[in-house]
């Protein structure tokens, strides 16, 4: 069952760096949510924080809760690993494992949290990849590796790997900016598909494409040279492109800036 996401009173940090500061936002179930805003603004880091990913970077720490369905995911006593099995990442480039087959990419996370019968993993790879809308392209050649598909495929198959272990919750930081158009476009049409099961959260540096894909969309924006960067606006997509509250993000997406 897809989750709602709430951060409240977030600071994020790189050592003493304060990289982004005081984030509070929403996320609806079953939705997908865009933030813009140019680089440097903290778009990504924040994307990390939801899934404890940052951390991983040494010296890297938060400050304030990330609430997913109000339980705070940074609580002592929750283990980060349940908490990136419950919220899925695809990244910037498609990363598949280039030495394994499409079939075992897609079964990589089933395998590393146990030991599925191989009954049960057809079955898995067969709904994962009709999941990414890449089953009848690949279904006959599961066993060809799949560092050798298309790059929009090889997108497809991340997202099929990341939904294979049943997440609730889809991170997406800028999963078009290394495709073509055509393949930017089946990206965009399974966003569409995929947000009926999952919470969706997207990093997009294309403004056409968050207003395409999103209901909502938070603005990004540093407060100044050498300061954090921070949330300017979270609102309803339609409005945040045509009636926003902050002059800020007027300016951002009037290309007065930016």
């Amino acid at each position: 069952m897809a989750k709602r996401i709430e951060a409240k009173n977030l600071n994020i940090y790189y050592g003493k760096f304060l990289a982004v500061e005081n984030v509070n936002l929403t996320i609806a179930p079953r939705s997908v949510t865009a933030f813009i805003g140019p680089s440097g603004c903290g778009k990504s880091t924040v994307l990390r924080t939801i899934n404890r990913m940052h951390e991983v970077i040494a010296g890297a720490t938060v400050q304030g809760e990330v609430l997913l369905d109000g339980e705070n995911i940074y609580d002592a006593r929750v283990d980060p690993v349940n908490v990136r099995r419950t919220i899925g990442m695809v990244f910037q480039r498609p990363n598949p494992f280039p030495t394994m087959s499409i079939y075992d990419n897609v079964v990589a996370g089933l395998k590393l949290a146990g030991k599925p019968k191989r009954g049960e993993l057809d079955a898995v790879v067969e709904r994962s990849l009709r999941g990414a809308n890449l089953w009848e392209e690949v279904k006959d050649r599961l066993d060809k590796p799949g560092a050798g598909l298309s790059g929009g495929q090889q997108q497809r198959l991340c997202i099929a790997r990341a939904i294979a272990v049943e997440p609730q919750v889809l991170l997406m930081d800028e999963p078009c900016s290394a495709l073509d158009p055509i393949s930017t476009l089946a990206i965009e049409d399974l966003i569409q598909t995929l947000k009926e099961k999952y919470t969706i959260v997207i990093v997009t540096h294309n403004m056409q494409q968050a207003a395409r894909v999103s209901e909502r969309t938070a603005f990004f924006n540093l407060a100044g040279i050498g300061k954090p960067g921070q949330l300017v606006e979270i609102d309803d997509t339609q409005k945040i492109f045509s009636n926003p509250t902050e002059r800020r993000t007027e300016d951002y997406i009037s290309g007065r800036f930016g």
